[in-house]
C-alpha cells in the first residue's frame, strides 16, 4: 500500500486539506475501485457530517499535482463505549490505486494525528477486514496495533429466529 520508508519530507508535494462536499464523486470513485461497489448514500452522509464539523478537521483529502488521490474519514467521540477520554475512529481510508506507494496514505495519517493531538485526542482506532492484508500492513507501518478489546457482531435476524423457536 505504501513504501516502508515514507517520511514527512517525502510527502511535501502532497497537499492534505479538509474533505469538501465537492469531493463526493472522487471519493466514491476511489472507494468503488477498492471495494468493488458504489456506496453513494454512505458517502453523501459522511461528507455532509464532515461539512458540519467545526474546529480541527478529522476528515481529509489528499491531492498530488492537483489530482484528488486519497481521502480519509474519521470521527471524534467523547466518552463512548465506556471510555472516559476522547478517542477517534478512522472510518474509511482510500488511496487511488495508481498512487499507492507514493506517500499519500502516510500524508493523510500524519495530518490526522496532528489534527487529533490539537483536539487533545491521543488514540485513534479502526477496523480492518480480516483478509485485507495490504491495509493491515500499511496500518502496522504507521503505528496501529491490535487493540486490547474484542469487536463483537450480532446477526439480528438469527437472534429473532432463535427467539421465535423458544416461544
Amino acid at each position: 500500500m505504501e513504501d516502508n520508508h515514507t517520511s514527512l519530507r517525502e510527502t511535501d508535494r502532497i497537499v492534505v486539506r479538509r474533505l469538501r462536499p465537492s469531493d463526493l464523486e472522487p471519493v466514491i470513485a476511489i472507494d468503488s475501485r477498492l471495494i468493488g461497489r458504489r456506496r453513494d448514500e454512505y458517502f453523501k452522509l459522511k461528507l455532509e457530517m464532515a461539512r458540519n464539523e467545526t474546529g480541527v478537521e478529522v476528515s481529509l483529502a489528499a491531492e498530488l499535482d492537483d489530482l484528488f488521490v486519497g481521502f480519509l474519514i474519521a470521527r471524534v467521540y467523547y466518552g463512548e463505549f465506556g471510555v472516559a477520554e476522547p478517542a477517534a475512529v478512522l472510518e474509511v481510508l482510500g488511496v487511488h490505486l495508481d498512487f499507492r506507494g507514493k506517500g499519500v496514505g502516510y500524508a493523510l495519517i500524519a495530518q490526522l494525528t496532528t489534527n487529533l493531538l490539537g483536539l487533545g485526542v491521543r488514540r485513534v482506532s479502526t477496523e480492518v477486514a480480516w483478509g485485507d492484508h495490504d491495509l493491515m500492513a500499511f496500518l502496522d507501518r504507521v503505528g496501529f496495533s491490535p487493540a486490547p478489546r474484542f469487536c463483537l457482531d450480532m446477526d439480528c435476524e438469527a437472534f429473532r429466529r432463535r427467539e421465535e423457536t423458544r416461544i
